[in-house]
């Protein structure tokens, strides 16, 4: 649905190039949320306005449903654009406007007649859950019900693609979780492909389908976001993704004298992590059942990547040196990621 090639941008200026995007390489599938994280400055705005071209990219390709938007003349681009739908951080509502008007403003722009502007504006006031808001001025509205009205707005077109920069940032958390909740259900019913960006891991973790991270306006990881909070690769995505999974050893564990091998009367410490179906299986009970061991829980943590659960355990295996290894040996066995931290005496 969406692929950057190789597209860079540079700002100049007399103070000095800024060079905000690098040869920028992504794909996009058509009806998926893909997110776009990274720290303010690192690029994730300019990319997202790359796609709809409202900043022109120096170098490279935009694609957007198999057409070449870097080559348009800007009629085509208008026409272009009417596909594709954008929300913003501070809802950039006309003040003056009901939110029936703002709504159907993109559609007066079109040449629409009112008959047909309210055929479509009725259906979206009921999308976005303000049937009853559709006089109120967007002074007499809330912080997600103005996000409500922006959404609504840049659905009026049919859009095949809908871009949000930064769109829960200037929301609390509850309001937050309701517009995500909105995305989503927008996402199903439109099979719409929605493009997030955002500097909040637990906006991608609740929504989003496949992540790129970007630093200094290079792409620096990319896949699918459970792949990339369960096993982070670089080292600033791991940094983000400590902000909603604690990867990190607790310190009652890291305390204890741990040693890589194994002495008499040894006991195995081991951090297992669950991801899918596998979070749900009586793996250690099993293991207990079949060898001679005992099992002693640590630490644990259970948590949600979207609809896929995910944990961690963190246990000490008491037993023989045959046992435990036979233990171990079972566990690399199961669909899980099975990590020795060491032998306490």
């Amino acid at each position: 649905m969406i692929e950057l090639v190789n597209v860079e941008k540079t700002y100049f200026s007399k103070a000095g190039d800024i060079h905000a995007l690098h040869k920028t390489n992504l794909s996009i599938k058509a009806g998926e949320i893909f997110g776009i994280i990274g720290l303010s400055g690192a690029g994730k705005s300019t990319l997202v306005r790359c796609i709809n071209m409202l900043e022109k990219p120096t170098a490279g390709k935009v694609f957007v449903d198999g057409a070449e938007l870097t080559a348009m003349n800007d009629a085509q681009l208008r026409k272009a654009r009417q596909s594709i739908g954008m929300i913003f951080q501070h809802f950039n509502l006309l003040t003056s406007r009901t939110v029936y008007d703002n709504i159907a403003f993109p559609l007066e722009i079109q040449g629409l007649g009112k008959a047909e502007i309210d055929k479509r504006i009725r259906p979206l006031l009921e999308l976005v859950q303000l049937e009853t808001r559709a006089d109120y001025y967007p002074s007499q509205l809330s912080g997600g019900q103005k996000q409500r009205v922006g959404i609504a707005r840049a659905l009026a077109s049919n859009p095949k693609v809908l871009l949000c920069d930064e769109a829960t940032s200037a929301l609390d958390p509850q309001t937050t979780k309701s517009i995500l909740e909105l995305l989503q259900d927008i996402n199903k019913k439109l099979n719409l492909t929605i493009v997030l960006i955002t500097h909040q891991m637990e906006v991608v973790k609740t929504i989003c389908d496949r992540v790129a991270v970007i630093e200094n306006g290079d792409i620096i990881e990319e896949g699918s976001m459970v792949d990339v909070f369960t096993n982070p690769q670089h080292p600033t995505t791991k940094e983000f993704t400590k902000s909603v999974i604690n990867a990190e050893i607790p310190e009652m564990v890291k305390n204890k004298n741990l040693s890589a091998t194994y002495k008499e009367g040894s006991k195995l410490i081991v951090r297992l992590s669950f991801i899918g179906d596998s979070a749900g299986e009586p793996i250690v009970s099993g293991m207990v059942k079949r060898f001679d061991v005992d099992v002693s829980i640590l630490y644990g943590n259970i948590d949600q990547l979207k609809d896929v659960p995910f944990g961690t355990l963190i246990i000490e295996i008491n037993g023989t040196e045959g046992g435990i290894k036979n233990a171990l040996e079972y566990l690399h066995q199961q669909n899980l990621k099975t990590e020795v931290i060491g032998y306490e005496s």
